[in-house]
């Protein structure tokens, strides 16, 4: 409008037109209900439950970060000559992938930086998502309602692992070129369908022509894809299912109290956000990774030394290594258990197992009812050492996929080292369980003695007999409160007269699972309250 009238306004013109078109959208679109419903939604305010998000802006850095390189990178496996400004590689022959990687690197303004950037991005996304993972288990977070979830979340973890080593593999240098012949092994190694697979997925003999822009597709548009997908689909469950919480005061298994969408937890993960990108970002600047050109170009007949690929997949090259030589000749064919079992499957069943764990604790339990209490692992003995077990068991493993480095290093013998890598496989996650189980027993303990004897005042006492004692000061509401209210099922009692095998293996679990329990000095008063604290939401029509 060219002409106002005198003393005439635009501004109410303007709200009246943005309101007439927020009006419009929201008659074609819920926008304003779906809006206002979001920000409604009630978020957690511990820090534990931040490790998510920490994977989440990871996967955001990594898809801006991965966007700038594919406009240089050439995952094609034509030779060429460099003439590149990299002194020490002129005049080498090597593939189109290598030598995009050595321009991104010196001569792409910027590109050393995003590169690394990129690659620090994926390592965090993984340990991210690994340790959010682990919260979940340890705190009984997968239990109903939320077992589809776990699913979900499990099968991102895997996808996010075949992404890393997917993008790992595209420079096509000496080291990714040692893991890549690795692959190759592995898929050899499967019985009966290995050679048609290796044919299929090289085609023809290692290397093949055609395996780098295959991952390069898998890498930048497949995978991607599927985790955007299953990443929005985890998110909309979470908003849906809402989250669970630890006791407090005002929280119980039939709420979910946190705080608003908007403006705490909305203000809370923006500045999560920009701190993790600006560590990202120092960490592309001043620590240097994966330097392709110190590797040099691939060639099938070298091997890098002091070669270990990313860590989340360390733990398949330290099986690798302790794994004794077993093969054998059935019909004409080896199998290599040297290699089929470490590689193929081991990582099956860790994986098959935890992707049905929460189907059998709550098998053991007969547990059926919703959980949004969190479980302090302490109060679950068995299930925190199986999950501190796994860590060792990994950890074993990832330290003997760098046998040869600490061999060199300590001078050490190198088949000492494995033979000790191999006891420590079988042996470190026992010791570990037991340990474990001991302490959460242990400290279980001293919240009986703090509920009964009160909070250690830092004071002597001495009485009048002149005797010393440390000196206690009553519990705070709060504290006696998170102590207390926790959830313990109990071993299933077990049947009278025959009873089915399954049944049998059924009661032995459950009781090998709760029997170990130091149990609260409460009031029967107070039990009553746990108990209706803890009690499960009711079912609709119930």
């Amino acid at each position: 409008m060219l002409f106002r009238r005198r003393g005439e306004t635009g501004a109410p013109r303007a709200r009246a037109a943005a309101a007439g078109g927020f009006v419009a959208m929201d008659r074609r679109l819920p926008v304003a209900e779906a809006g206002r419903a979001l920000l409604r939604k009630a978020f957690p305010d511990h820090w534990s439950y931040l490790l998510g998000e920490l994977a989440l802006y990871s996967f955001v850095v990594l898809v801006l970060t991965g966007s700038y390189l594919a406009l240089f990178f050439d995952p094609g496996m034509t030779r060429s000559v460099y003439h590149g400004p990299y002194a020490p590689l002129r005049g080498l022959p090597m593939s189109q992938a290598y030598l995009s990687t050595l321009d991104l690197s010196f001569q792409v303004r910027g590109g050393l930086l995003i590169r690394q950037i990129h690659h620090w991005a994926a390592l965090v996304f993984v340990a991210a998502a690994a340790v959010h993972m682990l919260r979940v288990f340890l705190t009984g977070a997968f239990r109903r309602p939320r077992e589809a979830n776990w699913l979900v979340g499990m099968t991102l973890f895997v996808l996010a692992m075949l992404e890393g080593f997917c993008g790992y593999s595209l420079p096509d240098d000496l080291l990714s070129g040692t893991g890549m012949r690795t692959a190759n092994t592995i898929v050899l190694s499967i019985p009966v369908v290995g050679t048609y697979l290796s044919s299929f997925l090289w085609r023809g003999p290692f290397p093949g022509h055609v395996i780098l822009p295959r991952l390069y597709i898998v890498h930048v548009l497949f995978v991607p894809g599927v985790l955007i997908a299953l990443l929005t689909a985890h998110l909309l469950l979470v908003v849906y299912l809402k989250h669970t919480h630890w006791a407090e005061r005002g929280r119980t298994n039939r709420n979910a109290v946190g705080q608003p969408m908007f403006p705490q937890f909305l203000t809370k993960s923006t500045g999560l956000f920009l701190m993790l990108f600006g560590l990202l970002a120092a960490l592309g600047a001043l620590a240097q990774v994966n330097p392709v050109w110190n590797y040099g170009p691939y060639r099938p007949d070298q091997v890098a030394t002091d070669a270990q690929p990313d860590w989340y997949v360390g733990f398949l090259e330290g099986a690798l290594r302790v794994m004794p030589p077993w093969e054998t000749v059935l019909w004409g064919h080896t199998w290599m258990w040297n290699v089929l079992i470490p590689a193929v499957v081991l990582p099956g069943v860790l994986f098959t197992a935890l992707y049905l764990y929460p189907f059998l604790e709550k098998w053991v339990t007969a547990d059926g009812a919703e959980h949004h209490l969190s479980d302090r692992p302490r109060n679950r003995p068995t299930r925190t050492a199986l999950g501190v077990a796994g860590i060792v068991f990994y950890a074993v493993l990832l330290a003997a996929g760098g046998n040869d480095v600490v061999a060199y290093s300590f001078r050490v013998s190198i088949d000492t080292l494995t033979w000790i890598f191999r006891a420590g496989v079988v042996l470190g996650p026992v010791v570990a369980f037991l340990v474990t189980k001991r302490m959460c027993l242990a400290l279980q303990d001293h919240d009986r003695l703090t509920l009964a004897e009160g909070e250690e005042s830092g004071e002597v006492e001495q009485s009048v007999h002149g005797g010393l004692a440390e000196g206690h000061r009553p519990l705070s509401a709060r504290r006696g409160y998170r102590l207390m209210v926790r959830e313990i099922p109990l071993p299933l009692p077990a049947g009278e007269g025959p009873v089915p095998r399954r049944q049998r293996l059924r009661t032995a679990l459950s009781s090998w699972y709760y029997r170990d329990r130091v149990e609260l000095p409460v009031t029967p008063e107070q039990r009553r309250e746990i108990e209706e604290r803890t009690a499960a939401p009711v079912e609709p029509g119930e």
